[in-house]
């Protein structure tokens, strides 16, 4: 147990505490639906929760050591266990993130374990070098933190970056739509957390310069305390509608049948070869029909969901498409559905721009603006102020 001291001085340091603490209690609460990609959300919901547990710890332990006798300058070890909070976060953060993301299991746990190791050892040594009171050995090992920390972070943007875009990829490949607004709360949580994490080095080399140390170190810490709220609602508000992304980006790994493999592949193209006329001519009236239905309006729906509909593989419906009308699927569906978002712009001038957008199949309102820019040449609300005639602007 350990026996804190509460005083205006560590007040700061309290208030965070409690504050981080509550957070990973109400965070271990919430429970995740079982399904088949459920540990991802539950290794990444753990990953939030360690951080903010270790935020909490090294809050109270700084107060338990107010007074102490080897404590000889209060604001650099605050300032010390602040960098030690951010570099423990750095790596469960980015661990937690990319497990949302990543396909492949192995790889980020063999990212994780190093860099949290590494955490390790160098908070505990930094610790033991303040409280041996040798200012040379203390300082070699703040320069060795420092650039194993600018190392670390490095290493996980990148390797964030890769998991996104092929994150982005496997969510294009599911669902054949443009989804990425799907994920961009997580690249904008990530880059949040990594803000706030690499502002310390600045904080770090101010802090000499610095006439109110404290109070910057206070001012920090309530930022660092509001950025975990802002991760945890965002993680929170994530649950509620985790599957429809999931499915594309976790799927794979876990049941194998998003993309079927080369093996499959070619045991599919085995036997008679395939009368890509009588196919193409059944495609012709599955898609006249599926056209006059408005099925294109439609949102969210996979590409063996679509192929499925239009009774074809979704192989024959890419090669219809490329070798028929010379254009993919998407482009030529997202032509329709601005087609019809012209029309209804006219036609009801009551409804708002994001009804119409979505009513043509738009679940994205920013993608839909810039779609209808792309092929109309203007913006849905000067199209419906010109009665259809741009060109009068």
């Amino acid at each position: 147990m350990l026996s804190v001291n509460i005083n205006p001085d560590t007040a700061v340091q309290l208030i965070v505490g409690v504050g981080s603490t509550v957070l990973a209690v109400l965070l271990m609460l919430i429970k995740i639906p079982h399904s088949d990609y459920s540990s991802k959300l539950a290794s990444s919901k753990l990953a939030i929760v360690v951080s903010f547990l270790i935020c909490g710890y090294m809050m109270f332990y700084t107060m338990a050591q107010y007074g102490a006798a080897h404590i000889w300058d209060w604001e650099l070890f605050t300032m010390l266990t602040i960098y030690i909070v951010v570099h423990f976060s750095t790596s469960i953060i980015s661990y937690s993130m990319i497990s949302l993301l990543k396909t492949e299991k192995h790889k980020r746990q063999n990212l994780f374990m190093p860099g949290l190791f590494m955490s390790a050892i160098i908070a505990f040594m930094l610790l033991e070098s303040y409280k041996s009171g040798n200012m040379t050995y203390f300082w070699v090992m703040c320069v060795i933190a420092l650039s194993t920390f600018l190392i670390q972070s490095v290493t996980y943007i990148v390797y964030f970056d890769r998991a996104y875009k092929q994150s982005l990829k496997d969510l294009e490949n599911y669902y054949d739509d443009d989804e990425e607004h799907k994920l961009r709360w997580i690249r904008f949580c990530y880059v949040f957390s990594m803000l706030t994490n690499l502002f310390v080095l600045v904080y770090i080399g101010l802090y000499w310069l610095l006439d109110y140390k404290m109070e910057v170190a206070a001012l920090y810490t309530f930022w660092y305390l509001l950025y975990m709220l802002y991760l945890s609602s965002n993680f929170i508000s994530f649950l509620g509608s985790h599957k429809l992304i999931l499915d594309a980006v976790a799927h794979n790994v876990l049941t194998g049948n998003i993309f079927p493999q080369r093996a499959q592949r070619s045991r599919k193209t085995e036997g008679p070869k395939l009368n890509m006329d009588k196919e193409f001519a059944k495609l012709d009236r599955n898609i006249e029909q599926w056209v006059a239905d408005k099925r294109y309006c439609e949102y969210d729906n996979t590409r063996d969901q679509i192929a499925s509909d239009l009774k074809t593989t979704k192989d024959i419906l890419h090669l219809y498409f490329m070798t028929k009308m010379g254009i993919d699927f998407r482009t030529w569906r997202t032509g329709l559905r601005i087609e019809e978002a012209k029309r209804l712009l006219l036609e009801n001038r009551d409804a708002s721009i994001n009804i119409v957008a979505e009513v043509s199949g738009f679940s994205d309102k920013s993608n839909f603006h810039r779609q209808f820019v792309k092929i109309v040449g203007c913006s849905p609300k000067q199209w419906r102020e010109s009665d259809g005639n741009p060109d009068r602007i």
